[in-house]
């Protein structure tokens, strides 16, 4: 990516015991609950030069997911929410990437919940890039969006008696990599 050079150029692989995917989602009204799914993967290409060359690829395990809370956890998983006995996986694949300025990069592409793809924008800030203690170059990012989780039909809700929905229809993803360039 541009503003480090061209020495970022190369393939890389998501390091998720150092990195999450999570989620926040409005609950009764009040309160957010936030959470993330512990068993995912991804890799990136990236073109310091040219970052409209680079691209990137997640896979997430749906029966992975963790809001600290068990029955609420095992809802999630089911018919109600994210399906997963059908729909094992969330993936993530780019079909652009820009940079905005000297430490934004918007990354579009596609993603499929529940069987459903959709185009999503994630507006990511570049970190920066450091060689840890094993010698591996590390290139960190965090970014966020909002989607509606009805898009992708996860549309089950409850109304509340005062008036509202138990879950908020937008949910906030959060994305936090640090990614390994390959040997």
């Amino acid at each position: 990516m541009k503003t480090a050079s061209t020495d970022l150029t190369g393939e890389y692989t998501i390091d998720t015991a150092h990195s999450r995917v999570g989620f926040v989602a409005r609950h009764a009204m009040v309160t957010k609950v936030r959470g993330s799914f512990n068993d995912w993967e991804g890799s990136a290409h990236v073109d310091g030069e040219n970052p409209a060359n680079s691209s990137v690829r997640v896979s997430i395990q749906a029966s992975s997911i963790d809001t600290r809370n068990s029955q609420r956890d095992e809802h999630l998983r089911s018919n109600d929410f994210l399906h997963m006995s059908i729909y094992p996986e969330i993936t993530f694949t780019s079909t652009a990437v820009e940079q905005i300025d000297d430490s934004t990069y918007r990354v579009t592409g596609d993603l499929t919940i529940r069987g459903v793809t959709k185009p999503v924008r994630i507006d990511f800030e570049y970190v920066g890039t450091a060689v840890d203690p094993y010698g591996n170059r590390r290139l960190g990012l965090e970014g966020s969006t909002v989607i509606n989780r009805k898009d992708f039909g996860v549309t089950w809700n409850a109304m509340l008696e005062g008036g509202g929905v138990l879950v908020s229809e937008k949910i906030t993803l959060e994305i936090e990599v640090s990614a390994i360039r390959n040997a």
